[in-house]
């Protein structure tokens, strides 16, 4: 993690590196020295990172450069709040005047002493370098210094699970019946089987078993297993199988093979297999180009051969399985009866829990969340323990954290977990290591996660990309890699909420801890640090007397609880040292009922958020935050913002709205009044909810003028705005998310007049009447997600929307006059949810036969004049859940009589609207 620490830096010592201006004093030469050196000491930094907890000398070493790192930064950091306010139009431009005129002498004098300090401390880091450069030279002799040195225990580890007998395994029936098929059964061409999944969970066994089965061993006429991992040689690995296989059938190596290079061996091989049926596991594969490497050495012959590979790398299993054919077989943890019957046979011998440690027995389990190495391990771990001493069992489970850092038998899995984090580019890992600054079983938003990694600056600049986008590409990274847990998803794919495994957090915690990352106040820390970068708060916070040091902090996040007894939380506990640095305040949650005053002097902050509190206004003091990138207020009760938010030219998301219950069974949004003179926030790229009936026409051309706009939210629109809007709709070529609301049930919204609607638009809602369905909509083959609510339309709007290739949920309130509807057979190809509220004409629904063939969840409500189950439905063959709110006594009637027609749905609910929700029962 220091060579991620120093990379980071050295990105902005770039900065002041390249400007072209003269910094102050001797500032610029200092910057270029400590540069430098830094530049030559990060060439040996990973390897001394993956060799630190074996080597006391070169962990103390390792310790310095990542101190003298973040002390640099804090100096740099001085630099630009002291001289970076003056002018209000940016730094860089106005330097040279600054540096010219500047009287504060007290903070040049200050910063240039710091700067001098830790030059001298860079000094003597550079002599340690020296006097432990031969232990690091070792690491890295014959190989790239960016090789991480192939861990020989890992491959003990990995060499284990060959030989464990079938007889010890739990839970691999059912995963083995399942790739034995793949593996013997189908195409006669060449395909792909990839087992995938987190480490830990078993694959290398799983594999280990298939290839060893009877049946498999008999299909195949040739066979060989090789373990890819992260570092290889694709010349020693592909002699590794030619080797095999002459072995196999006891005959001698050809000479030539030795002398062989990577082209001539694949050539070979490929020839050697050529017209066989031959079966070759690559265990361990870690990256797409690994796969790359390999994959020519195999002919796509017609003699049902197969490749068999396991990965931790989801993007390997879909690349390979789509070049190659196949499939992929997603391993999933253990179920926790299966868990609680490995943990008792490895921690009890075989023997049932005693019933006083069956509780906390639970509580460790849980932890290891079916991972059967991990349960394995600290089975493993707790069988040496005393069953009588139940004060060890829960230290265990109060703390399995230092557990992993200090118990020999746990060092293992700790091993094979961190390998994964190891494997990381230094910028995933300061973004993976984020992480712990959630509490455990946290859901977390990967939007909001996003943002923190934009304004921390571990998202890096890509040509032709906005951050977001870079930003969404590393999280898509960590959940290709299993490291993180996708726990929700949109009915279009995109992940509403994720997780880390426990065990994984637990590494993470001991990562950022080690590494003065982030500070955990909560769970096992009951008192705030001495000093931090960034500070999570995951209890109600109580402060103790005390010194605490707060001018380092960069982040802090208040996870508390959210209960009204707790004191207001307050932001003067940490402004002893002013909070000069801090770039994120996130207090969601917390019991606030006023906007903090001590926040306007935060010149540096970036993410705010007083999401779920009860601030009802901001004040203008807010338009001092010249650096804020996000204002989150959802869910408070703030309905306007002080024109003084138009200052802040960096502002890339206004998140302000709440949804307020009014009784009829519908829910409000409620939104933040328009203010004049928009366009100036030109980096915008999330608006919602923005209320425009006070505005009028030039806030309907101010948003036109939005445009990187990527979400935009409107409320309280009228029929005035029809012009002003289309022609503003047609400005914003990146818009990804449209929601339109109308000032009331009567207000008819003119859409018509889009001649060149967003292309990438993937989500649009529109709430108010419409003489007709909008003619742009069929054409916005993007679109994923349409809800249209009031509409009243008199034609049948599913015959517009039914060839639209991406659309997978669809929910329709008050939208159709009609007494029929039809869906064509092929229509709605990609379907899965649809919802039909309130067509108090509908009588009659027919579905032929072919239409939504994915559909899974299909809803009617307050449809009360529909006679019949809908026609056709029981040829939709994906259908799982079926809803009937609110209909007549005769079609449930009728619905009781034709439930055996609907014998594959496997829920059909049957319910009616409250003021509070929806009650009743399944049939």
């Amino acid at each position: 993690m220091a060579e991620t620490v120093v990379t980071f830096l050295l990105q902005k010592l770039d900065t002041f590196a390249h400007e072209k201006v003269k910094l102050l004093g001797g500032i610029r030469e200092d910057v270029g020295y400590v540069r430098d050196e830094l530049e030559r000491i990060r060439a040996f930094l990973r390897v001394a990172d993956a060799k630190e907890e074996g080597d006391e000398e070169i962990k103390v070493w390792v310790k310095q450069v990542r101190d003298v790192a973040y002390d640099i930064e804090d100096v740099l950091d001085e630099f630009l709040l002291r001289f970076s306010h003056h002018g209000g139009r940016g730094f860089y431009r106005h330097l040279r005047k600054i540096a010219l005129t500047i009287k504060n002498l007290k903070a040049r004098h200050r910063i240039a002493s710091g700067l001098q300090a830790v030059r001298s401390r860079v000094t003597n880091i550079a002599d340690g370098h020296k006097r432990y450069g031969y232990k690091l030279s070792s690491m890295v002799d014959g190989s790239s210094s960016t090789s991480v040195p192939v861990n020989n225990t890992w491959y003990d580890l990995r060499g284990d699970a060959l030989l464990l007998e079938e007889a010890q395994l739990v839970g691999i029936d059912e995963p083995k019946r399942d790739l034995i098929g793949g593996l013997v059964r189908g195409r006669s061409e060449l395909q792909v089987v990839a087992v995938a999944g987190m480490g830990g969970l078993g694959k290398t066994t799983l594999a280990s078993k298939l290839y060893k089965d009877d049946v498999v061993k008999r299909h195949f006429q040739h066979h060989a297993w090789v373990t890819v991992s992260q570092v290889f040689k694709l010349e020693d690995l592909l002699k590794d199988i030619v080797r095999q296989l002459f072995d196999e059938m006891k005959q001698t190596l050809p000479q030539e093979v030795d002398s062989m290079d990577i082209v001539k061996l694949k050539e070979f091989l490929a020839g050697f297999l050529r017209q066989k049926r031959f079966l070759v596991v690559l265990d361990d594969v870690w990256e797409v180009g690994a796969w790359n490497a390999l994959k020519y050495a195999f002919p796509t012959n017609n003699d049902g051969c197969r490749l068999m590979l396991t990965t931790r790398n989801s993007e390997v299993a879909s690349v390979s399985t789509i070049e190659r054919g196949g499939m992929v077989y997603n391993l999933k943890p253990l179920s926790s009866e299966l868990s609680w019957n490995l943990f008792c046979g490895k921690t009890f011998q075989g023997n049932q829990c005693p019933p006083y440690l069956e509780k906390i027995s639970k509580n460790i389990l849980k932890k290891c969340e079916g991972l059967p190495f991990a349960i394995v391990a600290v089975s493993g771990m707790l069988a040496t323990k005393d069953r009588n001493r139940m004060d060890e069992w829960e230290m265990v489970e109060r703390s399995l954290g230092a557990e992993l850092e200090g118990n020999d038998k746990l060092q293992s899995m700790k091993k094979i977990l961190s390998f994964s984090f190891n494997d990381l580019p230094y910028n995933l890992k300061h973004c993976f290591l984020f992480l712990s600054i959630f509490p455990e079983d946290y859901p977390i938003d990967p939007r909001k996660l996003i943002r923190f990694w934009i304004v921390e600056g571990f998202v890096q600049e890509k040509e032709g990309r906005i951050p977001e986008e870079v930003g969404e590409g590393y999280f898509n990274e960590l959940v290709n890699r299993s490291l993180v847990q996708v726990v929700d998803r949109y009915d279009d794919g995109r992940i509403l909420k994720c997780r880390i495994h426990d065990l994984f957090r637990e590494i993470i915690l001991l990562k950022s801890k080690d590494q003065s990352f982030v500070a955990i106040f909560g769970e096992q820390s009951k008192a705030l640090p001495e000093r931090a970068r960034r500070l999570s708060i995951h209890t109600p916070l109580k402060i103790v007397d005390g010194e605490y040091d707060f001018s380092s902090l960069r982040s802090l996040f208040w996870f508390g609880a959210k209960d009204d007894s707790i004191p207001s939380f307050s932001l003067s506990t940490f402004f002893n040292d002013g909070l000069r640095f801090l770039k994120v305040l996130d207090c969601g949650g917390a019991n606030i009922d006023t906007f903090p005053e001590e926040i306007a002097i935060l010149y540096n902050l970036r993410y705010l958020s007083l999401r779920d509190t009860k601030v009802s206004s901001i004040p203008r003091s807010i338009g001092k935050l010249q650096n804020l990138e996000t204002l989150d207020l959802r869910n408070t009760y703030v309905t306007e913002l002080p024109n003084e938010i138009l200052r802040l030219r960096r502002l890339r998301h206004i998140l302000v709205y709440r949804y307020e219950n009014n009784f009829t069974s519908s829910i409000e949004v409620v939104g933040f009044k328009a203010l004049g003179g928009l366009e100036t926030l030109s980096f915008l790229q999330s608006l919602c909810y923005i209320e425009v009936n006070h505005g009028g026409a030039s806030v309907m051309k101010s948003i036109g003028e939005l445009t990187q706009l990527r979400r935009l939210c409107i409320l309280q629109l009228r029929a005035e705005h029809g012009a002003d809007l289309c022609a503003s709709i047609e400005k914003l070529r990146y818009l990804r998310s449209l929601s339109l609301n109308a000032a009331n049930p009567d207000e008819v919204l003119n859409l018509q007049n889009i001649s060149s609607p967003p292309q990438c638009l993937q989500r649009l809602i529109i709430s108010g009447r419409l003489q007709i369905l909008p003619h742009w909509i069929p054409s916005l083959s993007s679109l994923s997600r349409f809800v249209l609510k009031g509409s009243g339309l008199q034609v049948d709007p599913f015959e517009s929307l039914q060839s639209l290739p991406n659309l997978v949920h669809v929910e329709l309130n008050q939208a159709y006059d009609g007494e029929t509807l039809c869906f064509k057979a092929g229509a709605f190809k990609m379907l899965k949810m649809l919802v039909i509220a309130k067509f108090d004409r509908l009588r009659k629904v027919t579905i032929e036969r072919g239409a939504m063939p994915c559909l899974k969840d299909l809803w009617f409500r307050g449809c009360k004049l529909l006679e019949d189950v809908p026609s056709g439905i029981e040829t939709i063959g994906n259908l799982e859940f079926l809803e009937f709110v609110d209909m007549s006594d005769e079609f449930l009637r009728r619905l009781r009589q034709q439930r055996n027609d609907l014998l594959h749905v496997s829920t059909i609910f049957i319910g009616h609207e409250t003021d509070w929700g929806v009650s009743g029962y399944h049939l």
